[in-house]
């Protein structure tokens, strides 16, 4: 082992040692991998940064805009909504969800396609009165699997393609082998799998997750009141108490108006409307002096929510509806009263849920988390903006739509002009998948903010960092020496063992770091190990890319599976319940399809 080479290794060592403590975000460990490999002389500095100009990563780039656009122009929207009509078989159910995320992850951003089905997914768990943990992880197992069948379906694939020597693999070069996984994937889970998954039993018993009505009263503002003349955001941070009262709507006289602004000042007999449990309530009570304008009926329960979605209906531009706090989110990690969100996206946070159960500690302090669904209240012509804006979807239920269903020809439409044009080789895929991005921004299919927003930062940094540590490990022999190391265990071993090594090796690999690392780290270890065999690199590129992209085994190995552990309830050590067979199957379906089409 040269010195170059040991540097190599203890760099990609430390690396991946940090990638699994998962303490320091992936795409800033790949940054100190790439600093140390240039403060070692083993990348030229004018190559150094050449990582964020190659083909791969403009690819991914261009993908998740695209992805955003036909979002935005409300294909995929389209499609999700149908699944609200199969009915409430649990094993239509599946087949139907898994088959839908496959389909779209295809041609999208399998996180994207995921993010946009799982509040379906949830949806029909609890008008079926089962716990979300029995569709949620079937669906991000399939939303892994779709991904595998098309170049573009996941950046592994386009990591692997450009390490091909004799030019990139097709569009649909994958589809052989990602379609056989894929289909023998999604009968699995239909008819076996889902039973796998942990059940999550809820508290709702099935029953909608928020209920509004237990909690609605209304408060009058008592005659020489020390908060007439006062605002009401006056009145909320002044009553010196950690109650969690939420105010829905203020009545003087025979006027009505819902969501009010905090800066609206208070007069005697104002009649607030307010959400809140009878401890808050008290609490509030207590320290404000403010009385009980009325004591709710028992048929409460049934109609605080109803009476706010009438009212909502005759003002015409308040709604209440349910969402889900997707991982790019810029809510994850904030409160709701840091962000200040009533008066800066006009949205009144209502209730929060998390893993299938409501919170009921106070919700303008609880840091939000990925997966958590949020009760919010605003009006009707800001509401899908701001929810756009902070990374929230909304549940299908509620008929929110946050794609331009106008524009569904349009988006659709862009898209297929740009596949036929990589199909029939008129244009590299990057340049026609740039073009795609650029034709929707110019169509206003989405802005130049959304392109931008649209876009992973964090993935793209991972992988143009991680490329020339890629090659790094190339340029040194250090992945000829790994090479000759599996050699020596692997000599005489039947190729289609070979493939087996390399492919379950890199899933495990991928379990514990971000799949598209695992695919760089590994690609040119398997190219130096199929040349010293005498195999195709084809077969050993493939297997490589099918390990990368079915990471079943942990909630930290793929974006997927980590989205929906909140919702389902999930623990760590649920995923190889489901997982390990799912990888097993994978393995011998893949296998004996890499030898039939690339060996």
């Amino acid at each position: 082992m040269t010195l170059e080479q040991g540097i190599v290794f203890a760099v990609l060592g430390a690396t991946l040692a940090l990638f699994v403590w998962n303490r320091l975000r992936f795409d800033v460990v790949s940054m100190l991998a790439l600093l140390a490999i240039a403060v070692a002389g083993l990348v030229p500095s004018d190559e150094l940064f050449a990582g964020f100009g190659h083909p791969a990563v403009v690819t991914v780039a261009a993908v998740l805009v695209i992805s955003q656009g036909l979002v935005n122009g409300g294909v995929v929207d389209n499609i999700a909504r149908l699944l609200g009509r199969v009915g409430h078989r649990p094993t239509l159910q599946v087949l139907m969800l898994t088959a839908v995320v496959a389909l779209c992850s295809g041609f999208i951003n399998n996180v994207g396609a995921l993010a946009l089905l799982m509040p379906v997914a949830i949806w029909m768990s609890r008008e079926s009165g089962r716990s979300p943990s029995l569709l949620l992880m079937p669906l991000a197992f399939g939303s892994l699997l779709g991904g595998t069948m098309t170049l573009i379906g996941t950046p592994p694939n386009i990591i692997i393609a450009s390490y091909r020597e004799s030019g990139s693999f097709g569009l649909f070069d994958f589809a052989p082998v990602g379609g056989a996984i894929t289909l023998v994937g999604i009968a699995f889970i239909t008819l076996v799998g889902w039973r796998l998954t942990p059940q999550r039993q809820d508290s709702d018993d099935g029953g909608k997750l928020f209920s509004v009505g237990d909690y609605v009263t209304e408060l009058r503002v008592p005659q020489e009141s020390g908060f007439a003349g006062g605002t009401l955001h006056n009145l909320l941070t002044r009553s010196d108490s950690t109650e969690d009262v939420v105010v829905l709507a203020l009545i003087r006289g025979d006027k009505k108006s819902l969501a009010p602004s905090t800066y609206m000042v208070l007069k005697e007999a104002d009649v607030l409307m307010v959400e809140a449990d009878t401890d808050s309530l008290q609490s509030f009570l207590d320290n404000t002096g403010l009385e009980l304008d009325s004591t709710p009926d028992d048929n409460a329960e049934v109609a605080g929510e109803e009476a706010l979605a009438d009212d909502a209906s005759d003002e015409g531009d308040i709604r209440l509806t349910e969402v889900v706090i997707t991982p790019e989110s810029s809510l994850v990690g904030q409160t709701a009263n840091r962000l200040n969100l009533r008066e800066a996206q006009g949205l009144n946070v209502v209730a929060l849920a998390r893993q299938g159960h409501r919170l009921n500690r106070r919700i303008g302090d609880v840091r939000f988390q990925a997966g958590d669904i949020l009760l919010v209240q605003g009006q009707d012509e800001v509401l899908s903006g701001a929810l756009q804006n902070l990374g929230c979807l909304p549940l299908a239920e509620r008929g929110l739509r946050l794609g331009r269903e106008r524009k569904t020809v349009l988006a659709g439409g862009l898209f297929i002009g740009a596949i036929v044009a990589i199909i029939g080789g008129w244009l590299a895929p990057p340049v026609a998948l740039v073009g795609c991005a650029v034709a929707m921004v110019l169509t206003g299919l989405l802005n130049t903010a959304e392109a931008y927003k649209a876009i992973d930062w964090s993935v793209i940094v991972l992988l143009a960092a991680m490329i020339p540590v890629g090659q790094a490990l190339e340029t040194t022999g250090g992945a000829e020496l790994i090479a000759a190391q599996m050699l020596a265990i692997s000599d005489g071993l039947a190729p289609f063992l070979v493939l087996t090594i390399v492919l379950v090796g890199t899933m495990l690999l991928s379990n514990v770091v971000n799949n598209a690392a695992a695919a760089i780290l590994v690609a040119p270890i398997a190219l130096s190990l199929a040349s010293e065999l005498g195999m195709a690199s084809d077969a050993v590129l493939m297997a490589v890319a099918v390990g990368a992209s079915c990471a079943f085994l942990t909630p930290i190995g793929h974006q997927s599976n980590a989205l929906v552990m909140e919702p389902g309830g999930y623990r760590f050590g649920d995923y190889w319940r489901l997982g390990l067979p799912m990888s097993m199957l994978v393995t011998a379906v893949a296998v004996p399809m890499i030898m039939l089409v690339w060996g």
